[in-house]
């Protein structure tokens, strides 16, 4: 018999519903089930931010910075920040410089956060509308700084919508969608859904790592090297 040649299974929120209901040996038969249910889809894509890198929710953003201003607002959907470099363009020629990272204490420790110069450190403030603050302050309004950013998962608003969750992480959904469920309609079976959410949690995510090689070179410096 010939293969369906087709590689388009995508679930709707309402049959992702469905199957993790039936793994809690349930049916979904009120509207009060499918909402309850959207609701703990809507906080397990939530519990995804805080576990770690999610790959294809990560978004290139540039942001045009001006002279002597030092913080910027993010959009609110905006979990981390991964990477930032400074573009500069002289002579229609463009560099990218790597900025790096610093925290809180490190950033509000410097004496003069109003010194201008090519920004070089960046410090992320993850308030509930987050902001990045450059150090030094910007010496133009010409210079770019290109973010890779994380963001959080769309909603699952209404049982008709798509889910934006890759293939590969179909299993860690309707398992991570079972146990949430267990917590609330079957907690008999709460504890094994829980080991099967992580099993295939981490399956995922394993998968979803960079598999780019890297080198760690020591610092020898203070050994006369």
């Amino acid at each position: 018999m010939a293969t369906s040649g087709s590689r388009d299974f995508q679930p709707n929120v309402a049959e992702w519903i469905e199957e993790a209901y039936e793994r809690c040996g349930l049916e979904m038969r009120t509207a009060y089930d499918a909402r309850t249910a959207r609701r703990s889809l809507n906080i397990l894509f939530a519990d995804w931010a805080n576990r770690g890198l999610n790959q294809w929710t990560i978004n290139n953003v540039n942001q045009t910075l001006t002279e002597g201003t030092e913080s910027y607002s993010l959009n609110a959907y905006v979990v981390d920040v991964l990477d930032v470099v400074l573009r500069r363009t002289k002579n229609s020629v463009a560099t990218d410089y790597q900025m790096s990272q610093i925290g809180r204490s490190e950033y509000w420790n410097i004496p003069n956060k109003a010194t201008k110069a090519r920004p070089t450190q960046y410090f992320l403030d993850k308030q509930e509308i987050p902001k990045i603050y450059v150090w030094p302050a910007p010496e133009n309004s010409t210079d770019i700084i290109k973010m890779n950013q994380i963001l959080r998962i769309e909603d699952a608003d209404t049982s008709v919508n798509d889910v934006q969750v890759p293939f590969r992480f179909y299993p860690c959904l309707v398992a991570g969608l079972a146990y949430y469920l267990s917590q609330k309609r079957a907690p008999e079976r709460m504890d094994s859904l829980k080991m099967m959410y992580e099993d295939e949690f981490a399956r995922a995510m394993a998968q979803d790592e960079s598999r780019a090689s890297f080198m760690v070179k020591p610092n020898m410096r203070s050994y006369g090297y």
